[in-house]
């Protein structure tokens, strides 16, 4: 009997039920609703003959709620919730089942970081597209941001007001040493760095960072060989020529036979996701975000 009481319980009666305890009287809960009073009455009386009990007292001054009532209201009021969420829940899938997500980074993330997060989106969200275009630095992929040619771009924080961001790593620089070079001890010193050459790179995006640190740490430096990538420093410190101060992600894979070592005061670089602030994006977009950051998608805005 209870199971067949519950089967016929309908939608609009719990509705019905919560507009009712909010307005105190029939007739302007008819007006909500946009139904006729006597659909309103007619909606409590079969809920309170389904339920057994009675709901509201009835009177000169409206319709109060009985003590069960008011316990029924708020499982009624979940319910509701709990239909808005699967509502929720549909048009999310709706909106994810096509369209795309153009990311731009630069090379050691591409290389180290999206593709675990690609292979993971991969397998929620078959039918969106993914672009990935990798640019030589940071500040291509925040021009990208501006103009539009890109939706999500990984970048180092901080970086100016007109982005939304989010930190999803610190990345440590390190010290690239000599296979045959003599460490006095485990913890590398300044007077061991400095006798090596060093191998600088001023064409990424760590040269200004490292050039202050190294300015800020009183450190003379002594630049014998500028290359542009960081593959070419590895490379060169693994025949010997030098040393290299580089971020880890940049500097992977490293061969064995190379040292590394951590500086003398530690250096890191924050790397996050960045989006163009006060800017629609497609559900696609916030799933992606959604992704690599864990960002709640239903808190975001979404374009029409």
């Amino acid at each position: 009997m209870d199971q067949l009481s519950s089967s016929r319980i309908k939608l609009s009666q719990l509705r019905a039920l919560v507009v009712v305890a909010e307005y105190g009287n029939f007739s302007e809960a008819a007006l909500h609703l946009e139904v006729s009073q006597s659909a309103v009455s007619h909606a409590i009386a079969t809920l309170e003959d389904e339920l057994g009990v009675v709901l509201f007292t009835r009177g000169r001054h409206g319709a109060t709620l009985t003590p069960i009532g008011e316990r029924i209201l708020g499982h009624a009021r979940q319910m509701l919730q709990l239909l808005e969420t699967i509502v929720k829940e549909a048009n999310l899938d709706k909106g994810l089942q096509g369209g795309s997500v153009r990311i731009a980074c630069f090379r050691s993330v591409a290389t180290h970081v999206l593709p675990a997060v690609i292979a993971q989106f991969r397998s929620r969200f078959p039918k969106i597209a993914l672009t990935i275009t990798e640019h030589p630095s940071v500040l291509f992929v925040e021009q990208a941001l501006r103009e539009g040619r890109a939706d999500i771009g990984l970048t180092h924080l901080p970086t100016s007001d007109e982005f939304e961001t989010w930190e999803i790593l610190r990345d440590e620089y390190i010290v690239l040493l000599p296979p045959t070079l003599k460490l006095q001890t485990a913890q590398l010193t300044w007077e061991e760095l400095a006798a090596s050459p060093l191998i600088f790179s001023s064409t990424n995006d760590c040269y200004t960072l490292i050039c202050k640190y190294l300015a800020l740490m009183k450190f003379p430096t002594n630049i014998a060989y500028n290359v542009n990538e960081s593959s070419t420093m590895v490379g060169m410190v693994k025949q010997g020529l030098g040393a290299a101060i580089v971020a880890r992600l940049a500097a992977e894979p490293i061969p064995p036979e190379v040292q590394v070592c951590s500086l003398p005061v530690p250096l890191e670089r924050v790397i996050g996701v960045a989006m163009l602030a006060n800017t629609l994006h497609s559900p696609a977009v916030f799933a992606f975000l959604e992704t690599i950051i864990g960002v709640d998608r239903f808190t975001q805005k979404t374009a029409v």
